[in-house]
């Protein structure tokens, strides 16, 4: 069993400093003939929370720095059902790709049965290369109607449809990436922004100020700025970033 583990942690990227000492005191228990079964086991369940706990941390950060440099990706498509524009999958991958790729992230899809009749499951899984990783699921109605409700498409043709949409939707969702109708450097993502943010925009950071508790006055601070509206646009992704990690960690707290 010291074998097995000591070949774990090799395997492992990025080990923190205590992590080294760590592991030579569980190979010193395991290696103590005269200690129960029970305390080998919780040992090694120890161990194992503390580099989960530790992949997790290096997940947020890594995430944080990855929303922080993406911009606005320009909407590139028109749904001709609901006469209204949106960005494509191809373009939305096509712009963060190089970014998350960078801060060590990998996204792989699946679909699942929805609770939902006639509904499509996608599952995003992002994976990151310290070990964590995190789903994200988007239930989307896969019954061939329209948005008046009569049939426009074969239940195939639906089923891949929302595939698509689902797919779109959960991976924007996990980097909180923004589209836009600006047809500029944007869809880069990586370019620069000029301009505050927008009213949802402003509304959106304030709902997580008040969710997870923080000085607004701190905040303002920290974003260099005399308001939220005053917020400057090309700082929203990194400040949106910061709140959602506050979040989270406040809930992992509970």
């Amino acid at each position: 069993m010291t074998k097995a583990i000591a070949k774990t942690a090799e395997a492992q990227p990025a080990k923190s400093g205590a992590e080294p000492n760590l592991l030579s005191l569980i190979e010193r228990v395991l290696t103590d003939p005269s200690l129960p079964l029970d305390r080998v086991e919780q040992a090694f369940a120890f161990y194992q929370k503390v580099r989960a706990d530790a992949a997790r941390q290096q997940f947020m950060a890594a995430l944080v720095k990855a929303q922080s440099e993406m911009e606005p990706v320009r909407k590139d498509a028109t749904n001709p059902q609901t006469r209204s524009r949106y960005a494509t999958y191809d373009a939305l991958d096509r712009a963060i790709r190089p970014i998350y790729v960078r801060h060590g992230f990998a996204p792989t899809y699946r679909t699942e049965p929805s609770e939902h009749p006639d509904h499509v499951r996608v599952v995003m899984t992002l994976m990151h290369i310290g070990g964590h990783e995190r789903d994200y699921v988007a239930d989307l109605p896969a019954d061939g109607k329209g948005a008046k409700g009569n049939d426009v498409m074969t239940k195939t043709h639906a089923f891949g449809s929302a595939l698509s949409y689902g797919r779109r939707y959960v991976l924007g969702g996990a980097f909180n990436v923004i589209t836009t109708e600006r047809d500029d450097d944007g869809n880069a993502a990586g370019g620069s922004s000029s301009g505050p943010i927008t009213d949802d925009q402003a509304e959106r950071l304030r709902a997580l100020i008040t969710e997870t508790g923080t000085d607004i006055n701190k905040f303002l601070a920290v974003a260099k700025a005399d308001s939220v509206p005053d917020i400057a646009a090309k700082d929203y992704a990194r400040l949106v970033a910061l709140l959602e990690r506050k979040k989270e960690q406040k809930h992992a707290n509970r």
